[in-house]
């Protein structure tokens, strides 16, 4: 039997009680309202973040992989997210999403769709920051011969759309996923699927776009909009590809990185421009270059400063105090190892995505979080019949 798992985030008790009333008016069945911040869920969260799982950042990301945990519990095979600021979607995309993982044996399918409605180009994201940042790194690892990080380059590169939330799973590698908390989910899952995911699979869902949320650049804030999310992405990617794939960066990488960076996205906005001139489409080319070189470029550039700030700062305080008789005694009762201590923990701070562990992680700390989770749907199923 299917089910419709509603996650909500950060709601009142009058707001989850406004969603039941309009499931019951909209017909919609065996639905399930994931209320997270009431006492059912709650209580779950505090099992999770006692046990050390830390799943404490709000948004999506936590949002998410509380409603997978309710799925594996209701023994669900596939499992599908569908981002809820979509208010035109169909059940026959639905069906689309699913067939890969459902009647062809993927483990894995992402949904893409147009990004044109009333003639205006949309992805702004995907288009200015995401594939002339991939393209860009793929010059720089085709011309150093590093083969492992062009293999995870053009994994993603592959992708239509990198960043739609659309996506569906088979249980068996749902539950092996780590996802990320931040703006950064949707490339991070792309990530954990190129390493753990055995067939993946996109589907093209839609021949129209959707009628969804746009956000807004936010260029002069870096805690909103499209500045945060773009900051999360590199930091995202960056981390996977300098942790886990092991790139090793120089002090000037980002640096070169954003000059060949806002080469390459002026270069897809010509493409964009011709595009749209020829097809009658609406293109403000001057906005689109304000954002790359205002807002996105920027983001590359904040995410350098913070990965790679805490090495400079120690190189710089080892050469000083080094240079400088006065520090000597302090030398001599381990100043030097305190600071490359502390480097190190600062270090492990800086390169952790804030992200979920696996629900076969969390499975195997506490055996009885399943039928935990079973009775919580059950009370919560109480309280908004």
């Amino acid at each position: 039997m299917s089910s419709i798992i509603f996650g909500l985030d950060r709601a009142t008790e009058k707001e989850a009680f406004q969603l039941r009333d309009m499931l019951k008016s909209s017909g919609i069945k065996n639905s399930l309202i994931q209320w997270n911040d009431g006492p059912g869920f709650s209580d779950i969260y505090r099992q999770l973040n006692e046990s050390g799982f830390n799943i404490n950042e709000p948004g999506k990301g936590k949002n998410m992989f509380l409603s997978f945990g309710l799925a594996i519990a209701l023994g669900a095979e596939s499992i599908g997210l569908i981002d809820a600021d979509i208010r035109s979607f169909k059940r026959a995309q639905l069906d689309r999403l699913f067939y890969p993982v459902v009647a062809l044996n993927y483990d894995f399918s992402k949904a893409y769709y147009s990004r044109i409605a009333d003639r205006d180009i949309y992805g702004r994201v995907k288009r200015l920051l995401l594939d002339p940042l991939l393209l860009s790194l793929k010059r720089k690892f085709a011309e150093s011969k590093e083969e492992k990080m062009l293999r995870l380059v053009d994994f993603l590169l592959g992708f239509h759309y990198q960043l739609s939330g659309e996506v569906a799973f088979h249980v068996d590698l749902l539950k092996r996923m780590r996802f990320a908390t931040n703006w950064g989910v949707e490339i991070f899952t792309l990530i954990e699927v190129y390493r753990k995911a055995s067939s993946p699979a996109q589907v093209m869902f839609s021949e129209g776009p959707f009628d969804h949320k746009h956000q807004h650049a936010s260029p002069k804030d870096r805690t909103k909009g499209l500045n945060r999310m773009a900051i999360d992405i590199v930091t995202t990617l960056m981390n996977a590809l300098i942790i886990e794939e092991g790139l090793e960066i120089s002090d000037t990488f980002f640096r070169d990185l954003s000059v060949t960076y806002q080469a390459v996205a002026e270069e897809q906005i010509k493409k964009y421009s011709d595009d749209a001139s020829f097809s009658n489409l609406i293109h403000d080319r001057d906005s689109e270059e304000y954002m790359v070189r205002n807002v996105f470029r920027n983001s590359i550039l904040h995410a350098g400063e913070v990965l790679t700030s805490p090495y400079r700062m120690t190189e710089r305080f080892l050469r000083f105090v080094n240079s400088h008789s006065e520090f000597k005694r302090f030398l001599d009762d381990g100043l030097a190892e305190v600071i490359l201590r502390v480097e190190r923990q600062t270090e492990q701070s800086v390169f952790e995505t804030p992200q979920t562990v696996s629900w076969e992680r969390v499975s195997n700390k506490l055996p009885r979080i399943f039928f935990d989770i079973v009775e919580v749907m059950e009370s919560e199923k109480r309280r908004f019949s």
